[in-house]
């Protein structure tokens, strides 16, 4: 017997990009590969999602909600209302967004992208704290299983909210298999970006406090010191955008830092491809994308020990508590074992398929019919 599944990705603007959202397509994609009519499947979206989404605009069937233009108290309304009259007949519905609504859905499924509320209070609003403290709780309850994208998630989750065990399953990030085919070429982006012959180390994230890239400024000035060496940032301005640079100045990094902003996906690949590694010294990832597209294109990982990052890298690339003396060799560790690095980071990346992630999440809708 085929079993309707809604989700509901309402929460999802069209053309939005970021971690959560690309987590949801890829498993979303996934799912299209393992699913042999055991579901039948409704996207719930926003307006001209499907024009941003071409992809699965052929896979499953699309519902478009009435505009709300990305108001959450809107978007939080019409999930109450509108949402809740057009699934009443379906057996699951997937709420992808972290919260759900408090009415409607007999089974249902809610995917946590992470908890970093819990962890790092001080990068939320007094608001929003106060808005997840309430509806976290309350759709953690209501849910008949939640999902991750890593153990580290789950098991904060189930500790902090007394969650049974087998009610929290993780979801694996999914990477595409054709990531990096249309890369920009090194001498395309050494050209275009004025590195010439340098060395560069690559950080692609938004400057959020959290993301941590004035530590990489201290091992630039006080480790890194090879005036050949540069590191090029990547990714949108954060609310560390004004103290990231300003710590430029005053270092005197101004030759050595290439401040970039959100780049297209192939100038991202190309630079993640020339690159001598990917440093990533985040005090919170709920996973940590980056690292296992930086592996899957074969560059190695230097990475925190912090949140969920030790269990994404595993023994595939250096692991490192977040100490400059620590911190300081790495680039040459990475230099001499760069072939075993590579190696061992390609056949990690192969653990995070597009495919995987679609199984763990039919598997999840099993268990949530079940």
């Amino acid at each position: 017997m085929t079993l309707r599944v809604g989700v509901n990705l309402l929460w999802l603007r069209a053309g939005q990009v970021g971690g959560s959202q690309e987590y949801l397509i890829r498993q979303l994609t996934g799912l299209s590969q393992c699913n042999r009519g055991e579901f039948d499947i409704t996207l719930f979206v926003q307006p001209n999602f499907a024009n941003t989404h071409p992809q699965l605009a052929t896979i499953f069937k699309f519902a478009e909600a009435p505009k709300h233009g990305g108001v959450r108290v809107l978007r939080i309304l019409l999930e109450h209302t509108w949402l809740a009259l057009k699934t009443r007949k379906f057996d699951l519905l997937h709420h992808g967004g972290g919260t759900m609504p408090r009415f409607g859905g007999r089974r249902t499924m809610l995917t946590i992208h992470d908890v970093q509320y819990l962890s790092f209070p001080e990068n939320f609003s007094r608001v929003r704290l106060v808005y997840l403290s309430m509806i976290v709780p309350r759709s953690l309850n209501r849910a008949s299983i939640i999902t991750t994208p890593s153990q580290y998630v789950r098991d904060r989750l189930a500790a902090k909210f007394n969650l049974p065990p087998d009610k929290v399953r993780v979801v694996r990030h999914g990477i595409d298999d054709q990531l990096g085919k249309s890369a920009t070429s090194e001498n395309e982006l050494r050209r275009r970006l004025r590195l010439q012959n340098k060395d560069v180390i690559f950080l692609p994230a938004v400057t959020h406090p959290h993301k941590n890239h004035k530590f990489l400024l201290q091992l630039m000035k006080t480790h890194w010191t090879d005036e050949n060496l540069v590191l090029v940032c990547a990714g949108g301005k954060g609310r560390g955008e004004i103290d990231f640079m300003r710590e430029v100045r005053r270092l005197n990094l101004d030759d050595r830092v290439f401040r970039l902003d959100r780049v297209v996906d192939e100038d991202r690949d190309g630079l993640m491809r020339l690159s001598k590694a990917l440093v990533f010294p985040s005090l919170y990832e709920g996973f940590g994308a980056p690292v296992i597209e930086a592996m899957q294109l074969e560059t190695p990982v230097v990475a925190s020990d912090c949140a969920a990052l030790p269990e994404v890298v595993g023994d595939a690339g250096l692991v490192l508590p977040l100490e400059l003396d620590r911190w300081a060799s790495a680039l040459e560790i990475v230099a001499s074992s760069r072939q075993a690095l590579i190696s061992s980071g390609k056949a990690r990346a192969g653990q995070f398929s597009i495919a995987k992630s679609g199984q763990d999440l039919f598997d999840a809708y099993k268990a949530a019919l079940s």
